[in-house]
């Protein structure tokens, strides 16, 4: 049965299906209970669950985060929601240094089964100390997993694997995508039942054949409207690459669409400066140079902090006509 359904909604059935596979899922965060979430992700599951699986923590993340790591070495699977990703930043050292490093630390002994998921993007008008996309920054520590969808089939699929995972896996999310649909199908309509995405599994959103414009999160759906644009406009065909997953990273699905289209973009909305892209543009020049007719090219963000003002703001942030430009400058 073909239905459409919000990210916000794909999310909460995501997590509502693994409460009640596994006794050990807990929802841990701000306001997750009884205001049933900052964005009403988690909306109506303390009601249905009870106050020992959806638990609303105080204003600590350094407390509240720390609390999740220790309870998950445990052998507990919390997943924590953070309103906003930049709060990650209060609890660097346990997601980075604690979480990261237990299992090597004890010698395989202890696995990390923690998400902490909420909101990492700009574009809201909230000024910069709540717009951080810090993707890049947990990306870069070995022992952890860094997930971004970009709409809601993939965001469920993603966060029940996540949730099962046996590593730390950082969740991060748009508010912008929120309240947007698309189809997710019913689980009665599945072949095994439930939908599962693997991660480090990327997707091709689109198929295309003179560039490959490459990309997470909410900068897929700006890549997805460029393309039309090209195509429609200038009779070029742009393949649209999904990471989905960060890390771990499938370079075998990146590199294949080099190969065929000889030209690459990187798009997201994190900063330019040691950027996902700059991993990507540096992978896709060590493997598949002689592939290449173009210099692999990067649109980011504007490399200062978030700006308040609304219509200034989305002039920081990639568009279309920014992705369109730079194709047309290397087709």
């Amino acid at each position: 049965m073909t239905r459409k359904i919000s990210f916000r909604d794909a999310l909460k059935e995501g997590l509502d299906e693994e409460l009640a596979h596994d006794d050990n899922v807990v929802i841990i965060g701000e306001e997750v209970a009884q205001y049933n979430g900052a964005y009403k992700v988690t909306e109506g599951l303390w009601k249905k669950w009870g106050d020992k699986r959806v638990v609303d923590a105080p204003i600590s993340e350094a407390g509240f985060i720390g609390m999740g790591i220790g309870a998950s070495m445990l052998g507990i699977r919390p997943v924590m929601e953070l309103m906003f990703y930049s709060f990650a930043y209060v609890a660097f050292d346990q997601m980075m240094n604690n979480a990261a490093t237990c299992r090597y630390m004890s010698g395989g002994l202890i696995n990390v089964p923690i998400v902490v998921r909420g909101p990492a993007n700009g574009g809201t008008s909230v000024g910069a100390t709540h717009s951080h996309t810090p993707e890049n920054i947990f990306a870069n520590m070995p022992g952890l997993k860094v997930v971004s969808p970009s709409n809601a089939y993939d965001a469920k699929g993603l966060i029940k694997t996540a949730i099962r995972d046996n590593d730390p896996v950082y969740f991060m999310e748009s508010t912008v995508l929120y309240g947007q649909e698309w189809e997710v199908p019913e689980n009665s309509d599945l072949e095994d039942g439930e939908l599962l995405i693997p991660l480090g599994k990327a997707d091709i959103k689109r198929e295309g054949t003179d560039i490959s414009l490459i990309g997470h999160g909410r900068a897929v759906i700006t890549s997805l409207e460029a393309a039309k644009i090209l195509e429609e406009e200038h009779g070029i065909s742009a393949e649209v690459v999904d990471l989905r997953s960060i890390r771990p990273l499938d370079e075998d699905t990146i590199l294949d669409s080099v190969r065929k289209t000889h030209r690459a973009i990187y798009i997201e909305e994190n900063k330019p400066f040691c950027g996902v892209g700059a991993q990507i543009a540096s992978t896709i020049q060590e493997r598949v140079f002689d592939y290449l007719d173009a210099p692999v090219l990067r649109i980011t963000s504007v490399d200062a902090p978030a700006i308040y003002s609304p219509p200034v703001e989305k002039e920081q942030l990639p568009t279309a006509a920014d992705i369109v430009e730079k194709t047309l400058s290397i087709c």
